[in-house]
């Protein structure tokens, strides 16, 4: 049983919510709202008082204020408004550039409004697996068209024959055609940056008064990139601020898994030389020819990194919900200056965290330091000022991250620091930090030149509070962040942890236990178990022969001088109803013993061939796929309309339709679980069958390079599905496939779709619809 709170604890609670409070009235706001669009490589306009982006496969939304995005279009289609005129539509507008380009798939355009008041469209096309790509240009009277087409201005991918500069076309040096940025100077000189992987980026000089390019420039001038450099995504600003021309690019890959990153460089000139903070030319910046396509080493080091891959985590008993604050492959960027206020806006599309290849608009604020280098307000724009942030708001615990200079898919998860009112920080790094002027901070750490940054206070989405954060670059072109944590004492963390602490259900239990050990601030769990035969203190549980077991766990929360206690009391139980269950150690046999071991299948599931391979499992080893490799299950492993199916699983990667576990009566009456479904349901993981279209989406993606604990559950077509044990579909009316002992099952094929690539393990199938709290008691 759980331990009521103490009188302490409801005090300590208090002082948090008092405390809250204060953060809440330095910041002098209401609560900003935000309503979020999908727009892929947003470029921003602003046309009177509206905020407009574009981006890729002609999707759109509009902007009164940066926070309340209204989505316009989406996908390139003859009712796409952008482009309809009476019987007019894209197909018909841009017919030249599709068929140049051997697609219909458009990549990321830009819009400006030039001297006539018209509004024009750089548009691009691009194959896709190789540069063959057309850039032109359509025209509006409104930034919400409909846009009728000017022409090609441009084309890459002319293989053997000679390119805009004479000589023979060559991917190596020549540009790929696309994601254009055109822009006023200084001076008022029109350009267009552009250019994606191939030669690189590259920069021509534009007619204002027709939008079309001067003769004889070839491609331009390039900037940067070349080799196939994993570089594109350009866009320039001038700040008056300080005087110079920011080239933003987008390093990597833009998928889930590309780590893709935005990264600046600056120039007194529009088009170039651009230098990073360390005086690096950016002109010096491609892949080498001699090592493997793609090679991000030779580019990592070049360019100031703004944003990576990063989380603010959410620990056990801090405040929110959720696992925090975080963006996976932010990227392909514009930005936007105010002049009105002063103002710097950085506008991206990011993945998230454990959301898959879900992607939303994001626009955060940036500030120029010290050294005239832009730097990135942590949290997405709600409206702040850079005003002076008081002293007391400032000293405390952080949370902490540095986004390094590498291009990796990894997620760089926040560290606890602390930053001490005598000018020290202590926690997971140490260095010092002091305050220059109102909101300029600089911050020193080992093996680093100063960070140069500015401390805000912003609108935290997690923990739902004004919060003060720092944002600040070093010479070395490396980022950090912070985000300050509410003041508490020792027990007030401690009492938090205790209130959130839980072990789900606890009345089921079959499988091991989860028993978290760390939580906020760096409180220690420790547990302790009345029977450790049956659960041990580590949580692993031994299942009694029949029957049940009553056990007490309890959990002691140090936190400092703070010490709680909660306990516990689960019931183990053996399950019955398991059929077959497929550990993956090292073999594919049956370790219920009652049906025959899998065989290994090629890429579909009739077809032969594949190479399984075991690695690091949940239990043990598991079977990993390698996205050309499926596993045939034997024949009749249900066949009856009450079932449960329950699993492991650790996408590599994710791809729309491809199955982890499929079972099929006939080709048109199967059952399969997708880690990423079909446009239907945006792409989220879902349980689908083709008996009849049953969708059962789960309003998200399990994430990649992760395990998660993903089963389901029929009975007699009532359906529920879950994710680490949390129900995340319920519905009836599913199919009744399994109505004969004939069916055919199989792991990470099917007979149409791309094979799955990762891992999974302990797989179970029941003869019965395990209930809520048995599902969960196997997903530890």
């Amino acid at each position: 049983m759980n331990k009521p709170l103490s009188l302490a604890g409801l005090g300590a609670l208090f002082a948090s919510c008092f405390i809250a409070a204060n953060a809440f009235a330095q910041a002098g706001a209401t609560l900003p709202t935000f309503q979020n669009a999908s727009v892929h490589d947003p470029s921003v306009l602003k046309a009177g008082d509206t905020f407009y982006v574009f981006g890729s496969h002609l999707a759109s939304a509009k902007s009164k204020d940066l926070m309340k995005w209204t989505q316009m279009t989406d996908g390139v289609s003859a009712t796409n408004p952008l482009f309809l005129n009476g019987s007019k539509n894209v197909y018909t507008e841009l017919a030249e550039t599709f068929a140049w380009a051997n697609t219909t798939t458009l990549w990321a355009p830009d819009v400006r409004q030039l001297a006539d008041g018209k509004y024009y469209m750089y548009y691009d096309a691009c194959q896709g697996d190789a540069p063959r790509s057309a850039l032109g240009i359509a025209v509006a009277n409104s930034p919400e068209g409909p846009y009728v087409n000017k022409g090609v201005i441009l084309k890459s991918g002319m293989w053997g024959q000679a390119s805009y500069d004479g000589t023979v076309y060559d991917a190596l040096k020549h540009p790929n055609t696309v994601d254009p940025n055109v822009f006023f100077d200084n001076a008022g000189k029109l350009w267009m940056v552009y250019g994606s992987y191939s030669g690189g980026i590259f920069i021509m000089q534009m007619n204002p008064a027709t939008g079309f390019p001067y003769p004889n420039q070839g491609y331009g001038k390039r900037l940067t990139g070349g080799n196939h450099s994993r570089i594109e995504g350009a866009y320039i600003m001038y700040s008056p601020a300080t005087s110079y021309y920011y080239l933003f690019t987008s390093f990597g890959g833009l998928d889930a898994n590309g780590g893709y990153n935005m990264r600046v460089a600056r120039s007194t000139n529009p088009d170039g030389p651009y230098y990073d903070a360390q005086g690096n030319a950016m002109a010096n910046v491609k892949s080498d020819p001699s090592k493997p396509l793609f090679d991000d080493a030779s580019i990592a080091p070049y360019g100031v990194k703004m944003m990576g891959n990063f989380l603010f985590e959410r620990k056990l008993g801090e405040a929110g919900t959720g696992i925090g604050t975080g963006y996976v492959s932010a990227g392909h960027n514009s930005a936007w200056y105010d002049p009105a206020t002063g103002k710097h806006f950085l506008i991206f599309h990011t993945r998230f965290p454990e959301r898959g290849e879900q992607h939303e608009v994001r626009v955060h604020q940036m500030f120029m330091n010290a050294d005239g280098w832009p730097v990135v307000a942590p949290y997405r724009y709600a409206n702040e000022t850079a005003a002076t942030v008081r002293p007391e708001f400032v000293f405390g615990d952080y949370l902490y991250v540095n986004h390094g200079k590498d291009i990796t898919a990894t997620i760089k998860k926040s560290q606890l620091i602390t930053l001490n009112a005598n000018g020290s920080i202590t926690g997971a790094v140490t260095g010092t930090w002091r305050r220059m002027g109102t909101n300029q901070v600089e911050i020193n750490l080992p093996g680093a030149s100063t960070y140069k940054g500015v401390l805000l206070t912003q609108w935290d989405e997690t923990s739902k509070s004004y919060v003060t954060t720092f944002t600040a670059s070093s010479r070395e072109g490396v980022a950090i962040f912070g985000s300050r944590l509410i003041p508490r004492t020792d027990m007030q963390v401690a009492t938090a942890i205790y209130n959130e602490l839980s072990l789900g259900a606890t009345t089921a239990v079959t499988g091991n236990l989860a028993l978290p050990t760390s939580a906020a601030r760096n409180a220690v769990i420790s547990w302790t178990s009345s029977n450790p035969a049956v659960v041990s203190n580590t949580g692993v549980v031994t299942t009694p022969a029949s029957g049940a077991v009553n056990v007490t766990l309890t959990a002691r929360i140090t936190k400092g001088t703070a010490t709680l206690a909660k306990t516990f009391t689960v019931t183990v139980r053996k399950l019955g109803g398991l059929v077959a269950y497929y550990a993956f150690d090292g073999n594919l046999a049956d370790s219920n013993g009652a049906f025959a071991a899998g065989s290994v299948s090629g890429g579909k599931i009739d077809t032969a061939g594949g190479s399984l391979t075991y690695g690091a499992g949940m239990r043990g080893n598991a079977a990993v796929f390698d996205g050309a490799t499926g596993v045939r299950l034997p024949n009749g492993l249900i066949s009856s309309n009450t079932y449960t199916v329950a699993m492991w699983l650790k996408p590599a990667q994710l791809t729309a339709f491809t199955t982890t576990f499929f079972g099929a009566r006939t080709t048109d009456s199967w059952v399969s679980f997708l880690p990423m479904g079909h446009g239907g349901v945006g792409g989220a993981s879902m349980l689908w069958s083709g008996a009849a279209w049953y969708d059962a989406g789960l309003g998200m993606n399990i994430p990649v390079n992760q395990w998660s604990h993903v089963a389901f559950t029929v009975n007699n077509g009532a359906v529920n599905v879950y994710v680490n044990g949390v129900k995340r579909f319920s519905g009836t009316n599913f199919p009744n496939v399994f109505t004969t002992t004939t069916g055919t099952f199989a792991l990470g094929v099917n007979y149409w779709d791309t094979p799955y690539k990762g891992a999974i393990d302990e797989l179970r199938i029941y003869n019965a619809a395990l209930s809520d709290a048995e599902v969960a008691g196997i997903a530890h």
